[in-house]
Parts: C-alpha cells; structure tokens; sequence
C-alpha cells in the first residue's frame, strides 16, 4: 500500500484525512501501513488478554482497549497498541485516547516484530507508558518492560507459559500467562 502523501513529517491531521479501510500509524512523523490485517492467533491472542484485563478490572476505574484505538502521544505519534489499559479518564475523548497508555501490550508479528521490539519500545519509554508487555505468539512468552524514574524502561522480565505475571501498573494484579495463550479451538 503506498504512503498516503509524499511529506513528513506526517502529522495527526494528515492521519485523519487517510482513507478509512486503511491502517496507518504514525512514529516520529513517519507512517507505518497496518495493513495486512493480523492472523488469527495474533487475534485470539489479543482477544484473550482483553477479556483477562477487562474482567480484572471491572471494579477498577481503568478502561481496558483493543486495536484498532487511536493512542494521540504527540501531533506527529499516532499508535493503536493491540491492547491496553488507561486508567486516567481524563485522556479520554470521544475519538481517541490523548496521553500515554498505564499498561499497553503489542502481539508479535513477522511484519511488525521490529517496530514493536524498537520503534515502538522507546516510543512508549518516551511518552511514559509505565508498563510494556511483548506478548511472542511462537515462543508463548511475554515480555515486560517497567518504567523507571520515569524515564526509562527497565531491562525486562520474561514470563513463560508456567508463570503469573503480576501487571505492576494496575495495582499487581495477577494474570495466568497460560490464559493469554489459551487456543480456541482450531487455532
């Protein structure tokens, strides 16, 4: 899929005026094409960590999210994590979410690994995202990333399929790593 227009950097204005059946995002003013759409496992992935975190946190005042979202960081940074969680209502609007994620988790893809693993990285240490989780869909592993003195993530933990991982940005709370890679069936 071409790049929308040729200039950058790109900013949120030009991001909304982009086709609708297409997905974009937009790091440091440079657009990254979504496109194509995720493989089921990475769905069901995703699905599942939704669902953990949304019954998790029903008594909680945090609002728990799933691709596509737009998270607003800056004019020229424009993300939609595969999941995440805001606990400050204030960031919410009607459209999009302005401000930093608490907790924001990316799924692994062959075409996205890279820009999840660096690109996006330092963009969520950059802009405060206090906790990042890479969730590896063939290895069935998480990563997770903890900000520290606000400014930099710290140098990771990983969490295997035989762990509970406890989401230090959301008060502790504990989930199986197992239910996140639960399969449906035929997956």
């Amino acid at each position: 899929m071409p790049i929308p227009k040729e200039k950058e950097p790109y900013s949120y204005k030009d991001y909304c005026g982009w086709p609708d059946e297409e997905r974009w995002e937009i790091i440091d003013g440079v657009a990254y094409d979504m496109t194509p759409a995720p493989i089921l496992r990475h769905q069901d992935i995703a699905g599942n960590f939704f669902v953990i975190l949304k019954n998790a946190l029903k008594e909680k005042q945090c609002v728990v999210g799933i691709a596509p979202t737009d998270i607003v960081l800056s004019e020229h940074d424009v993300v939609q994590p595969d999941v995440y969680v805001v606990c400050d209502k204030e960031k919410l609007t009607e459209k999009n979410i302005q401000g930093a994620p608490d907790c924001v988790a990316e799924i692994l893809s062959p075409s996205t690994s890279r820009k999840d693993r660096w690109i996006k990285k330092k963009l969520y240490e950059k802009y405060g995202v206090r906790e990042y989780l890479i969730i590896d869909p063939s290895g069935e592993y998480i990563e997770r990333y903890l900000l520290v003195d606000k400014s930099k993530f710290d140098q990771g933990e990983a969490f295997d399929t035989d762990s509970v991982m406890q989401l230090k940005s959301l008060s502790g709370l504990e989930i199986s790593v197992q239910d996140v890679f639960s399969k449906s069936i035929g997956l």
